[in-house]
C-alpha cells in the first residue's frame, strides 16, 4: 500500500502490517543481533540500554534523554555508558583467561588500550582504573600521548607500549620514566629508531625496555587489508629485524629487548588472517628468542573486531568469529609455536581499542524535519498542453493497470492483465520522455512555470505509481536496476541536528556503517523509507548507508514526523576514533556528552558533564575574538541608528541574539 504523509509529498510505498510489534523492529534494525547484550526493546518500543549484559540492570534510553534534557542537556548528545566500558575490559580478560585454562597455557594475558582510539580524559582514567586488577596498560603513539600514560599509569606492572615516530626526547622520556617506576617499552618500528635508541641510553646510562615490530608477510583483508605486509608503513623486514638484534647486541642492549609486536590492521574481519599472522610471528618470537634476547612478550597487536551489522559474517563492517574464537587461537596459535620447541610461552598483550570502546557511547539525535517529492496528481487545467495531457495518461495507465482495471469496468468484463516489469517499464520510459519533453518545451518558452510544476509532479506521480506496483510483485521477480532505483529517488530526507563530520567522521571518510534507527516508536511500523542530512553545508554530510545483515542499504525505514512531537534518533556504537577524529566543518563544535553509570535500586548517577563547545570556543579555535566580532557589530548598529535604518530596541535586540549565541552550543536549540 502507498502511505501519503501528512504534508502530501510522496511517500516510498512500505507493506503494511497490522501486527507490528517492537519484536518486529528489533529484527528490522538488527538490534537483537549487534544489540547483545547490551541494548534491546522494550515492548513500549523503546529502546533499552543494559550496561552491566546480563548481570542486570537496565536503563530507559528515551527516558533518560527526556530527563538529561531536564538538566539543560541539549541534543544532539554523546550518552557514555562506563560500565559497559567496565564490562567489555573484563569480557576480554576473561576470554583469555578462559583460553588459558582450556589450552593449559602456561603464560598469561596482560592488555594495553590504546590511547589514539579515545583520548577522553574521563575515559582513560576509567579503564586505567578498573584495569587495575589484571596490570592493564596503555599503548601510546605520540608524545602527547606518551605524557597522558605516564600521568595516569602508576602501577609499575602496567606495560606502556610505546609506538609511533620517536625523536631523541622521546625515547629519553621513556628511559628515564622507567627510573621513575613505569613499564614503558619502546618499539622498534622505523630501522633509524635503533641509533637513537642505542645514543639515548648511552647518553643516560640506561635503557628502555626494547621492542620490535615486525614486517610480516601475512595479508589482511578488509578495509583495512593494504595497510600491512611487506609495504606496511610500520614495522622491521626480516633482514633489518636481524640488524637490529646485531647492533643491539653490539651495543650491549640485547638483554632489554622483551617483546615482539606486529599488527595486521584494524577491524580484523576474517579469524583466518589472525592465524596466519600469529603462525608467523610465533615463528619469529622463537628465533629472537634462540638469537639470545630473553624476549617474554609477544605484542599481537590491535584489530579485534566488532560486529556492527549482526551478521557474524566476514564482511567490511563484521566478524566471522567471536570474542571468545579470538582469544582461543591467539592462545592455541602461540602455544603450538612455542612448547614444541621448548621456548617458554611469553605474555600475551593486545591492543584493543575498538573491540573495548565501541559499545560503551550513543550519540542520540533529534529530527528537526522532513522533506520529500511533491505528490499526488495535480488537477488539470483548461486546456492543458499535450504534453501534460500525455503524462496524465501514462499515470492513470498505470494505476489502472496495478488495480487490475477495475475502473470503469461492467460486471462480466474480461479483467484486465496483472501488471508485468515489462510494462512497468514501458510506462516509466514514456514518463521520462514526456517529463523531458515538457523540459525542453519550458526552456524554448512554450510552457510556463505552473505548468512545469506540474509536469514534474505528475512524473513523480507515475513514480509512486510505479514503486507501489513494484511491491506487489512476488519475491525473486527480476526488476530492472532503473527501477529498483525509484524507491531511493521517491526517499525522505530527515534533517538530523548533528555535524557527521564531527560526530562519525568514518562514515563519510572511509564509508563506515554504524546502527542508526529510532530510539522510541519501535512498537510501530515504519512506513518510511529515507536517510539523513546533516546541518553543515556540505553535500557529503550525510548519513545514507545503513547495516543490513552483511550488506549496506541506502535507505532506513522509519517514522512519518508528527506535529509538536520529536523525533530522536540513535547512533549506535561510535564510541571507538569517532570523537578524536572530528573535524570543525562549518564550525560545529563537540556535543554535550555524560557519563552514566548505574546506581542501586535501578536508577542511575551522571557522573560526569562535558559541556559541547560553545559558538564562541569553535570562533576562538580558528582565532576570531568574540569581543572583537560584538564590537564590530555594536559600531555596525550605532551608524545603522544614525541612518535611520536600524531602531534603537531593534539593536538592542540583535547584539542580546549575538551575545546569546555566543554562549550556546554550535547546534541549533530551537
Amino acid at each position: 500500500m502507498v502511505l501519503a504523509n501528512p504534508s502530501g509529498t510522496t511517500a516510498v510505498p512500505i507493506t503494511s502490517n497490522d501486527s507490528w510489534s517492537a519484536s518486529d523492529s528489533a529484527a528490522l534494525y538488527g538490534l537483537d543481533r549487534w544489540g547483545e547484550p547490551y541494548f534491546s526493546v522494550s515492548p513500549r518500543g523503546h529502546v533499552m540500554v543494559q550496561p552491566r549484559g546480563e548481570r542486570g540492570g537496565a536503563l530507559d534510553l528515551v527516558e533518560l534523554v527526556k530527563e538529561l534534557q531536564g538538566r539543560d542537556l541539549t541534543l544532539p548528545l554523546l550518552i557514555r555508558f562506563d560500565d559497559i566500558l567496565e564490562d567489555r575490559l573484563e569480557r576480554l580478560h576473561t576470554a583469555f583467561e578462559r583460553a588459558i585454562a582450556q589450552y593449559g597455557y602456561a603464560g598469561r594475558y596482560q592488555g594495553v588500550f590504546p590511547v589514539k582510539c579515545n583520548q577522553q580524559r574521563h575515559v582513560v582514567e576509567q579503564l586505567v582504573e578498573t584495569g587495575r586488577r589484571w596490570h592493564f596498560g596503555l599503548e601510546a603513539g605520540s608524545k602527547a600521548e606518551l605524557l597522558i600514560a605516564l600521568s595516569l599509569l602508576e602501577d609499575p606492572e602496567a606495560l606502556l607500549i610505546c609506538n609511533g615516530y620517536k625523536d631523541h626526547r622521546y625515547i629519553e622520556t621513556a628511559i628515564l620514566a622507567r627510573r621513575l617506576g613505569r613499564k614503558p617499552v619502546v618499539v622498534i618500528e622505523q630501522a633509524d629508531e635503533v641509533e637513537r635508541i642505542i645514543a639515548a641510553s648511552r647518553d643516560l646510562g640506561g635503557a628502555p625496555l626494547i621492542g620490535i615490530r615486525a614486517k610480516l608477510s601475512s595479508r589482511s583483508t578488509g578495509r583495512w587489508g593494504s595497510s600491512v605486509g611487506e609495504r606496511a608503513k610500520f614495522g622491521l623486514s626480516i633482514p633489518d629485524l636481524l640488524a637490529t638484534v646485531e647492533a643491539l647486541r653490539q651495543a650491549d642492549l640485547l638483554d632489554d629487548l622483551r617483546l615482539l609486536h606486529f599488527h595486521i590492521g584494524s577491524q580484523i574481519n576474517d579469524i583466518a588472517v589472525l592465524k596466519d599472522a600469529l603462525q608467523e610471528a610465533g615463528q619469529i618470537y622463537g628465533e629472537l628468542t634462540r638469537l639470545g634476547a630473553p624476549m617474554g612478550y609477544l605484542d599481537v597487536g590491535g584489530g579485534l573486531g566488532i560486529d556492527y551489522d549482526g551478521s557474524r559474517t566476514a564482511s567490511a563492517a563484521s566478524t566471522n568469529y567471536s570474542l571468545q574464537n579470538y582469544a582461543n587461537d591467539v592462545v592455541a596459535t602461540v602455544r603450538e609455536c612455542c612448547e614444541p620447541h621448548g621456548i617458554a610461552v611469553p605474555t600475551l598483550v593486545s591492543e584493543s581499542g575498538r573491540a573495548i570502546a565501541s559499545h560503551f557511547s550513543v550519540l542520540v539525535f533529534d529530527v528537526l524535519g522532513a522533506g520529500a517529492l511533491p505528490g499526488g496528481v495535480p488537477e488539470p487545467a483548461a486546456g492543458e498542453p499535450l504534453i501534460l495531457r500525455n503524462l496524465r495518461d501514462t499515470q492513470a495507465a498505470i494505476v489502472a493497470n496495478g488495480s487490475g482495471g477495475a475502473a470503469g469496468r461492467e460486471a462480466g468484463d474480461t479483467p484486465a492483465a496483472a501488471p508485468s516489469v515489462e510494462r512497468l517499464q514501458e510506462a516509466w520510459n514514456d514518463a521520462l520522455k514526456f517529463k523531458d519533453d515538457a523540459l525542453a518545451a519550458f526552456r524554448l518558452g512554450y510552457l510556463s512555470l505552473p505548468e512545469r510544476a506540474r509536469a514534474e509532479q505528475l512524473t513523480w506521480a507515475c513514480c509512486q505509481a510505479i514503486a507501489s506496483q513494484l511491491e506487489t510483485m512476488p519475491a525473486g521477480t527480476a526488476i530492472p536496476e532503473e527501477l529498483k532505483a525509484l524507491a531511493s529517488a521517491l526517499a525522505g530526507t530527515y534533517y538530523a541536528n548533528l555535524s557527521v563530520f564531527r560526530s562519525a567522521p568514518d562514515t563519510w571518510a572511509i564509508d563506515q556503517l554504524f546502527p542508526v534507527l529510532p530510539i522510541h516508536r519501535l512498537e510501530e511500523q515504519p512506513t518510511r523509507l529515507g536517510s539523513f542530512a546533516d546541518l553543515t553545508c556540505d553535500s557529503d554530510g550525510k548519513l545514507a548507508r545503513f547495516i543490513d545483515r552483511g550488506h549496506s542499504k541506502p535507505l532506513l525505514e522509519l517514522h512519518p514526523l508528527r506535529d509538536g512531537e520529536p523525533y530522536w534518533i540513535g547512533l549506535f556504537l561510535a564510541g571507538a576514533y569517532q570523537e578524536v577524529m572530528g573535524n570543525l566543518h562549518n564550525l560545529f563544535g563537540s556535543t554535550n556528552a555524560v557519563h552514566i553509570r548505574l546506581a542501586d535500586g535501578g536508577s542511575y548517577r551522571v557522573d560526569h558533564v562535558v559541556r559541547g563547545d560553545t559558538n564562541a570556543e569553535v570562533l576562538q579555535a580558528m582565532e576570531h575574538d568574540p569581543a572583537q566580532l560584538l564590537e564590530r557589530l555594536r559600531l555596525a548598529s550605532e551608524a545603522a541608528i544614525g541612518r535611520g535604518s536600524l531602531a534603537i530596541s531593534d539593536a538592542r535586540r540583535l547584539m542580546a541574539h549575538l551575545k546569546a549565541s555566543l554562549e550556546q552550543t554550535t547546534y541549533l536549540e530551537g
